[in-house]
């Protein structure tokens, strides 16, 4: 890794994680905490973004900045985490369950989409 592709992941990641904040606050106001549309939301929108980025098999800066920085900043599996030992602990089960499948789901799917369009 170049010092120019950290620059690069560097600047992603302050897009991205700022993003994932307004985005998380955003539905959180308008829905309240539960389900946790926004970090489903986030991670969906990486995961097609990551997909249109393998399908297009762009590299160097362009996966430093975009993938790397800007979709590993915006994503995030420990919320998800967190959010389902929450579900667990308040004893919600099926709440847990339903959002790691649709994590899951349309997570895979996403990046699948994104893939699939650009090939």
């Amino acid at each position: 890794m170049t010092a120019t592709h950290a620059l690069l992941v560097a600047l992603g990641a302050a897009v991205g994680a700022p993003l994932r904040l307004v985005v998380a606050h955003w539905t959180r106001e308008r829905l309240g905490e539960a389900p946790p549309v926004g970090t489903l939301a986030v991670n969906v929108v990486g995961s097609l973004v990551l997909g249109v980025l393998v399908g297009d098999a762009v590299g160097g800066a362009t996966l430093a900045l975009v993938g790397t920085g800007f979709c590993g900043a915006l994503t995030t599996f420990s919320t998800l985490a967190l959010e389902l030992w929450d579900a667990l602990d308040d004893d919600r089960p099926v709440a847990a369950a339903t959002t790691l499948g649709l994590s899951l789901v349309l997570g895979i799917g996403a990046a699948a989409l994104g893939y699939a369009l650009t090939t």
